[in-house]
């Protein structure tokens, strides 16, 4: 069955800005435009009051830290004290089910606040875990019909962070994480440019938690097998001065001397990059997952993006783990990425339209999904419409950019991934929310009562 989305306030869209009218048959947006007239068999949706954007595209999340909100130990810590007090602690006792329930959680919130795609850098593994845990992140997926790019996270030693020592977790070894890798990638992955499952190779950190040896191994198992590859870089200054010490070069220089720049690199926060950095990953097209509400949670700092995007570094946004921003609200993301950078550099740092953006076809880049991120004809129709037509936009003299001008509360109408209606009216299809909840609170009392 197709759709005709009929009579929006505005769309979104680079290919046709006067549109209102958007037609989408199967999986494809098939018409842009004004007063398309219905075809037979085809839905009729009335966007009046509505603005359309493309499916936002979240590019590093750590699902699991949705049952992690708020834990009081960490509330007041910076990173590598936190990371041994809230998901180092918790994370060897995450079960397949408590996983499941975290997972949908998590895909819950960002679908009600409009993405479409999520990049989850899902790095719960040891030596003794069971590949459930990681099965109930494609399940909560598959049944939501969210995109999911999973970030296959791995450390093969206990490194200078303190969590793993702290918490006596034993790492995988390389040969344990690439036969696991293998097997996730024959049951999962998905090579298209509209993808709904797609498998990242996604060390959890380059510097602290594995050796040359590994991201060597790691880099060539992904290029011989066309996949993308995925880490955490430069978040805060201890980065830099590890590997100083252990390396004796800087950390973009040893992320370049085991091949892991390039234009099928991306890297979360990148916070503390200084201009040789900058360079380095825009000369390589390394890109950015930007995750402002993270980093301000924790106190690491504010990412210099207007200088990288200025340099032509791929930028993508993410929400993070909800441990260290208690959100998973990609328009919250947005709104903090808009001001932050103002706040620092004046009104000239970013416009809205950048923003957006970021939030949509350049994280569909970074993401390798080519038919993903814009509302033009011929691409994947992920899509969202943002009822506007509510007190709090009614004075917006800019409707097409209003949720992102006034961020949270924001109602999704509808939501499309793939041609088909994942959210309705703020509801998500094929979720009890107050089923939800209560199996979120049991898992949060069952994780409690384990630690």
């Amino acid at each position: 069955m197709g759709y005709l989305i009929r009579n929006a306030r505005a769309i979104f869209s680079s290919q046709q800005s006067s549109a209102t009218d958007m037609r989408l048959q199967g999986n494809r947006i098939t018409a842009l435009g004004r007063d398309l007239a219905p075809i037979e068999g085809e839905r009729v949706i009335d966007a009046s009051g509505c603005v359309v954007w493309p499916g936002l595209v979240n590019t590093h999340h750590h699902l699991a830290q949705s049952i992690l909100k708020g834990v009081p130990q960490g509330l007041n810590q910076r990173l590598g004290e936190w990371l041994g007090s809230v998901p180092y602690r918790f994370w060897p006792k995450i079960t397949p089910e408590l996983m499941y329930h975290a997972a949908r959680l998590g895909l819950y919130e960002m679908l009600r606040s409009g993405v479409t795609t999520c990049a989850d850098h899902h790095y719960l593994y040891h030596r003794d875990t069971s590949p459930e845990v990681e099965a109930a992140v494609w399940q909560a997926a598959d049944e939501l019909g969210i995109r999911l790019a999973l970030c296959r996270g791995c450390a093969t030693e206990a490194g200078s962070h303190k969590g793993m020592a702290r918490h006596a977790i034993v790492p995988e070894s390389l040969e344990l994480a690439l036969d696991r890798l293998e097997s996730s990638r024959r049951r999962y992955h998905q090579p298209a440019g509209d993808a709904m499952r797609r498998l990242v190779v996604a060390p959890t950190s380059l510097i602290h938690s594995s050796n040359p040896r590994s991201l060597d191994a790691l880099a060539d198992y992904a290029r011989r097998h066309g996949l993308r590859r995925h880490s955490h870089l430069l978040e805060v200054s201890f980065d830099e001065t590890q590997a100083q010490e252990k390396y004796g070069m800087s950390a973009i220089d040893y992320a370049d001397a085991r091949g892991w720049l390039g234009e099928d690199v991306w890297f979360a926060h990148l916070v503390k990059s200084d201009p040789h950095a900058i360079d380095r990953l825009a000369q390589t097209g390394t890109g950015i997952a930007h995750c402002p509400t993270s980093n301000c949670r924790l106190g690491s700092g504010v990412a210099p993006v207007p200088d990288m995007a200025r340099a032509g570094v791929p930028i993508g946004l993410g929400v993070d783990g909800s441990a260290s921003s208690e959100s998973g609200s990609m328009l919250q993301e947005m709104n903090l990425a808009w001001l932050i950078h103002r706040a620092l550099g004046g009104p000239e740092a970013t416009t809205l339209e950048s923003v957006l953006s970021w939030g949509s076809a350049g994280g569909a880049r970074i993401l390798g999904l080519d038919d993903v991120g814009e509302l033009v004809v011929g691409k994947a129709a992920d899509l969202v419409l943002y009822d506007i037509d509510q007190p709090r936009f009614a004075g917006v003299h800019y409707p097409l950019m209003a949720p992102l001008l006034c961020a949270e509360p924001a109602t999704v109408k509808y939501g499309f991934i793939n041609g088909e209606p994942v959210t309705v009216d703020g509801r998500v299809a094929g979720l009890d929310e107050g089923d939800l909840t209560r199996q979120v609170q049991r898992s949060v009392e069952r994780l409690l009562g384990s630690a």
